[in-house]
């Protein structure tokens, strides 16, 4: 095997692993519940968010030198500080770490262990996160390294049992506006707003093995075809399975009690359990990893005024009280930031990407703050868009951040 393919091989799949978070596939098999036999339409949707916009953030952030920092730094610096900031609390103590600890509980713990309350439980949870962080212990990064490919494995054989012996027919749920809710659902993984977080470790993975600038973006674009590959296969399974069981379970069920409902139903009852102990440790090391980096990252952008292991201790702290609500809940409270936060991102990613075509800096940066005027008016009870296009379908950003582009092309003409 040529150096070249071996190299972009493994980057992609250390790329899969950093977007295969076990918290992620609780949500295609609800979707698939959801929409019945527009279970293909789903697929789509949720696979474009899913799998298709994380990619583009890190080929967008590659054009530059692989950081969001740099890819930001257009709209302004302070901009790049700010969002980078919203980014890290947003997949951080918000919402992906508090997940990590819900999920565990609600598919490993509570079936294992049913008198474990919540509240111990995250204390636990977090207690064995800060050792590791403090620690620094490679013991992790190892368990991490199989266990990967091991979740891979067991979900690879549910897919396919569930393929080849399915366990009831898919039937019709007369779900309307198929595609524009899997979209939506999609921004519930966060792999895009991590994307551009995780881009600056992807380049740097890259240049460590000995690859200029100018092999760096044809060496991420094969990478991410791989990582793309993967991800696809299991989120498009996933929700296959789900639509099998529209017919016989309700909408009413919780997204993890689907989840170990339906690995009961094709693997028996050693299945859950299985499931459970598998995803119970990828969500530790995805929180840890989280954890880590956050811990880090506020250390730096404070210039050491936040010391390491005191923001760790702070966003487990934080992490614990938002864990105790609940995946459902968590959730709940994500759906809102996330559809401010997405729109900015792919404005930002798109823009990049069509930076041969979109060359006026003042243009982008009134569409971007378009694009975060509108989120936030968006989640506002009280403010009706509906007379905008695509509003109706959670897309209420979309045409006015055009508009804005091509109106600031107009007023701020580059002579």
């Amino acid at each position: 095997m040529k150096k070249s393919t071996k190299d972009f091989l493994v980057v992609g799949f250390a790329l899969f692993a950093m977007f295969f978070g076990a918290g992620n596939l609780i949500f295609p098999p609800y979707l698939g519940n959801l929409v019945g036999d527009q279970y293909l339409i789903a697929m789509v949707g949720f696979i474009l968010t899913g799998v298709g916009l994380p990619l583009l953030a890190i080929i967008a952030c590659t054009k530059g030198d692989g950081t969001f920092e740099t890819m930001a730094s257009k709209i302004g610096p302070k901009f790049a500080i700010i969002f980078a900031t919203l980014l890290f609390i947003a997949i951080g103590p918000m919402l992906g770490i508090p997940r990590t600890a819900a999920t565990t509980y609600e598919l490993t713990v509570s079936p294992l262990f049913p008198n474990v309350a919540p509240l111990t439980w995250m204390i636990i949870y977090f207690a064995i996160n800060l050792i590791f962080v403090f620690s620094k212990s490679g013991i992790i990064d190892a368990i991490g390294k199989y266990l990967t490919p091991a979740l891979f494995v067991i979900l690879a054989f549910l897919i396919i049992r569930g393929i080849i012996n399915p366990t009831a027919a898919v039937v019709s749920t007369d779900a309307t506006s198929v595609f524009s809710t899997s979209f939506l659902e999609g921004y519930q993984t966060m792999d895009a707003l991590a994307a551009l977080l995780f881009a600056a470790i992807v380049s740097g993975n890259i240049i460590n093995k000995g690859y200029g600038k100018e092999k760096m973006f044809p060496m991420t674009i094969k990478a991410s075809l791989v990582a793309a590959i993967g991800l696809a296969f299991v989120y498009g399974g996933l929700t296959y399975i789900g639509a099998q069981s529209a017919g016989a379970i309700g909408h009413d069920i919780s997204k993890t009690a689907l989840l170990l409902l339906i690995s009961k139903n094709l693997l028996g009852t050693f299945g859950p359990t299985l499931i459970g102990i598998a995803m119970g440790l990828a969500c530790l090391t995805t929180s840890v990893g989280l954890l880590t980096a956050g811990a880090a990252f506020f250390e730096e952008v404070s210039k050491g005024k936040l010391p390491y292991k005191i923001n760790a201790v702070v966003i487990a702290i934080i992490s614990v009280f938002i864990g105790r609500l609940g995946v459902d809940n968590i959730i709940g409270i994500s759906g809102p930031i996330l559809n401010v936060l997405y729109p900015v991102a792919i404005t930002l990613i798109l823009t990049t990407l069509l930076d041969k075509v979109l060359t006026n800096v003042k243009a982008i940066r009134l569409g971007v703050y378009t694009s975060l005027v509108f989120g936030i008016l968006g989640i506002i009870p009280s403010i009706n868009l509906s007379f905008i296009p695509l509003a109706s379908v959670g897309f209420a950003w979309l045409i006015p951040t055009v508009i804005s582009i091509i109106i600031g092309n107009i007023i701020f003409r580059e002579k």
